[in-house]
């Protein structure tokens, strides 16, 4: 008889896929019967039996991906359970939770990663390790005068270590620690207490939005499978792309860029979908009174779509990784008194949380600059009259509209190469045969273009005075 792992292998590859990518596949499609299991037979049960629920079924999905090598994330969740109990909500337990984390994270890189994307142990180690230094900081936030605090801080502050069965569920929940989102201990602690139920202990009416966000799961992996046939990462890299002209090269690119989102778009949509099931994901009620079920939204989609500057991407995409970094990271940073310097230091962090591949921080660099030219652009034009009257032309509006959409759509597939094919030599094979069209762009604006138009408006709003 075949063994398990030769008929997934079989399967893979008749559908274009890896062992590794079909396994995840499915244990993010298992988390729908997971979660009917759960309304049906524990919904509004005894907490211990839902915390032992979640993790079973959590660490048997780990199982099934990773073999044995699940108890690294099983590991990383102990010791930093244990120096909780240790420190409680020190400093100290947030220094030591932080480098033990991140230490375990970057040593699994080092002696498992390959020059290609990984499907391997450290996938979920890397979204468990957010999880466990937001869980420190949210106790250590806990023992601190209310305040002090932010807003967000006091939304999800712990006044004690949380019990650790209750750890455990939360941490091996098993529609978010294989590939995220990201949410904090009080929504999981407020999801099992029944908050977000019907009453009576009825489960979440949950059930339409979870079909409405499987449906577009997979209506994007469905996209990204017939993309992967015209663009794929082997296509982008190859003398047939190279040789074609710089037009077609720029229109390609752009498609590959959206091949490459999706890619991550779809398994997101998917377990968000689960997430819903199961109702964790409850976000108050609208205008209107009906319940929303966006509270742990990793996409929007329609944002994403529809962008026109690079900003619109980081509010759409991976939200629930952005909304962490921004409050665990970027916003701890305030005594810095430069917002340069803690957005530089946050895409430093994300970099490394990532890896060692030189693709991530060339990729983030990227961001940096492309986001400072951005803002450093507006507030040129905004400071100018003339130039905002300008822009503010109907038909100019249509036209700048426009180019800016075929602008994010070629350039974040600039942006996306070295994170996606990860090593030098293959990124800068693509950068070399667009001419390096992006770097003429981006890096010369802050010491070129950006002082020059500075400078142009500058002079002509007071000659305009003058006169």
């Amino acid at each position: 008889m075949e063994t398990e792992s030769n008929v997934l292998a079989k399967i893979g590859n008749l559908v274009g896929s890896s062992e590794a990518a079909l396994r995840l596949l499915l244990s993010v499609f298992a988390g729908y019967p997971l979660a009917l299991l759960h309304r049906k037979y524990i919904y509004g049960k005894e907490p211990n039996l839902q915390h032992t629920y979640f993790f079973v079924t959590g660490f048997a999905l780990g199982y099934f991906n990773y073999g044995l090598d699940i108890l690294h994330p099983l590991t990383a969740m102990l010791v930093t359970y244990l120096i909780l109990i240790v420190f409680g909500g020190t400093v100290l337990a947030v220094v030591t939770s932080f480098v033990f984390n991140m230490g375990y994270l970057l040593i699994g890189y080092y002696c498992v990663g390959t020059d290609n994307y990984d499907i391997n142990w450290t996938m979920p180690q890397c979204i468990i390790v957010l999880r466990l230094i937001g869980l420190t900081y949210d106790v250590y936030d806990g023992q601190q005068p209310p305040e002090t605090l932010s807003k967000d801080s006091k939304k999800v502050a712990l006044e004690k270590v949380p019990a650790f069965l209750e750890t455990c569920g939360y941490v091996f929940f098993p529609t978010s620690f294989l590939v995220g989102p990201q949410f904090p201990l009080t929504r999981y602690r407020e999801y099992v207490a029944g908050k977000y139920g019907e009453g009576n202990k009825h489960p979440p009416n949950s059930v339409e939005a979870a079909v409405k966000r499987l449906a577009l799961g997979v209506m994007f992996l469905m996209l990204f499978l017939i993309l992967g046939r015209f663009v794929s990462d082997e296509y982008i890299i190859s003398d047939e792309f190279n040789n074609i002209n710089f037009l077609k090269k720029g229109f390609l690119l752009g498609v590959w860029g959206r091949f490459t989102l999706y890619k991550y778009i779809s398994c997101w949509l998917l377990t968000e979908g689960a997430c819903i099931l199961f109702g964790i994901t409850y976000n108050g009620e609208n205008e209107q009174g009906v319940k929303e079920w966006n509270g742990v939204e990793n996409v929007k989609v329609s944002l994403l779509e529809n962008a026109t500057e690079f900003n619109h991407y980081i509010l759409s995409f991976n939200i629930n990784t952005n909304t962490w970094v921004a409050q665990y990271i970027y916003k701890r940073l305030k005594f810095l008194g430069n917002r340069y310097y803690s957005q530089g230091i946050t895409l430093l962090f994300l970099a490394v949380w990532h890896g060692f591949h030189s693709g991530y921080y060339v990729c983030f660099t990227l961001e940096f600059i492309v986001m400072y030219l951005e803002k450093d652009l507006k507030s040129i034009i905004k400071s100018n009259a003339k130039a905002t009257a300008f822009f503010e032309r109907p038909a100019v509006k249509i036209a700048v509209f426009i180019l800016l959409r075929i602008y994010t759509f070629v350039f974040m597939g600039w942006c996306l190469l070295p994170f996606a094919l990860l090593t030098y030599d293959r990124y800068w094979h693509v950068f070399r045969a667009l001419n390096h069209i992006g770097f003429v762009i981006f890096c010369l604006y802050p010491i070129v273009y950006g002082p020059l138009l500075r400078m142009l408006l500058k002079s002509k709003s007071t000659t305009t005075h003058q006169d």
